[in-house]
């Protein structure tokens, strides 16, 4: 009996050996796939970052523009010819340039942005007129450019896009100190722009803004009125369990199908203005419905029974059973799918490329009905951009996208720490 005991301890620990090396294999190769993914996560957020950072930078020039009293209606200021002004200047500072083309090429060292910087200060303050004010104005993106070091000027001249003489020029600004490099302002104020230096995200992030107010707005009430419904009320019985079949399924449908069913049925049937966050709203509303049903409906179902046996036990029906007790210690949980049903909605875009909202837009959004673009839209857009200037910008916009989600998911593990609770 000894010796078939001894055999048999003997392949007991040879087995829990073996199992315990397997174990310790299985948890390196867990701790692995998370370091790999992490290094990943890291050298796109390097990428990103490497890419995008100088857009929050951009190079100004400082000029001295005389606002003479016969260039400007006092009834009419914004007739007045503040280009021309503009370009009087840099001839001012340049008086050696003659050629057209040397003009020309001395005009583009600055944004086509200053007149209307100039045109803002002078209707802002009519009392500069006839007096010399100094402003700095945004340079040309290939001025900007070459400032944070993507043109190089050891470059022949041919294959650069800025040529001796405005490097000449600029070299002369610089050591006169009328070149400085600021906090981008008009990144995060500006709207849409063909010219790189002017193009800003403010009108994109409006349009993101107000359509999850529209998705939020719809998607949450009802989307937890379904789930207290499908869990709490709805009997048992073929039709429910093909419902509920079907909003898994929709989870899973890609993006654009909700898109073109937008098109289709908003756009082109009900008349809902294309290209708005309305419909954009209306479209994304489908989108994370079935996000928050099946996250609502894991809130109502970690509630304990006792609770609800508890509420019935003392009289309450169940309705007040639901509302009173069952549905506020679900609704941590129910913000918490509710969020990332939102941060999902805010990186979404497919569906909206398909109602429109891919136009070219440079005002800001005033109303749910206005003409708008969303910033992942902005991002697509920017990053079809052959100039070396958006692709800063793209990446710049993709920090900011980034930063909000994360802000968002940030939000729904506070939410989730704060208010769940345990039994």
């Amino acid at each position: 009996m000894s010796n078939g005991s001894e055999k048999t301890i003997e392949v007991v620990k040879r087995g829990l050996g073996r199992r315990y090396r397997v174990e310790k294999r299985f948890r390196l190769y867990g701790v692995l796939a998370i370091g790999i993914s992490l290094l990943f996560l890291a050298l796109l957020f390097a990428s990103i970052i490497a890419r995008g950072h100088s857009a929050f930078r951009q190079t100004f020039v400082k000029l001295s523009v005389e606002l003479a009293e016969t260039e400007f209606d006092l009834n009419d200021l914004d007739r007045a010819n503040y280009q021309g002004l503009i370009k009087k200047t840099l001839r001012g500072e340049f008086p050696q340039v003659k050629s057209r083309s040397d003009k020309k090429a001395l005009y583009s060292l600055v944004s086509s942005g200053a007149a209307f910087k100039l045109h803002d200060l002078v209707t802002d303050n009519p009392s500069l007129i006839g007096q010399t004010v100094e402003m700095w104005v945004p340079a040309d993106d290939d001025v900007d450019m070459y400032y944070k070091g993507y043109i190089s000027r050891e470059v022949p001249e041919g294959d650069r896009r800025l040529k001796d003489n405005q490097l000449v020029w600029l070299d002369k600004w610089q050591a006169e100190g009328k070149i400085e490099k600021r906090f981008n302002t008009i990144f995060f104020t500006a709207g849409d722009s063909r010219e790189p230096e002017l193009a800003g995200i403010l009108s994109a992030f409006t349009g993101s803004m107000l359509t999850l107010v529209i998705t939020l707005a719809l998607s949450f009430p009802i989307g937890v009125a379904a789930a207290v419904y499908l869990e709490e009320f709805a009997p048992r019985n073929r039709w429910i369990d093909t419902v509920e079949v079907n909003i898994n399924n929709l989870a899973a449908v890609p993006s654009i199908i909700f898109g073109l069913l937008g098109l289709a049925v908003f756009i082109n049937f009900f008349g809902v203005p294309r290209s708005s966050p309305l419909v954009g709203g209306l479209v994304l509303t489908l989108m994370t419905l079935p996000i928050i049903i099946i996250a609502s409906r894991a809130s109502l179902q970690s509630v304990p029974p006792s609770i609800r046996e508890a509420a019935l036990g003392i009289g309450a029906s169940k309705m007040q059973t639901v509302t009173h007790h069952v549905l506020p210690l679900a609704l941590p949980g129910m913000l918490t799918g509710t969020i990332i049903g939102m941060g999902r909605a805010l990186g979404e875009t497919a569906p909206l490329l398909m109602i429109g909202m891919v136009a070219f837009i440079v005002d800001i959004p005033q109303g749910f009905t206005d003409p708008a673009t969303a910033l992942p839209v902005q991002i697509y857009l920017w990053a079809d951009s052959p100039e070396r200037a958006f692709v800063e910008k793209t990446s710049a916009a993709i920090l900011v996208l980034l930063a909000f989600l994360i802000a968002m998911n940030l939000l729904a593990v506070i939410l989730r720490n704060r208010f769940e609770r345990r039994w």
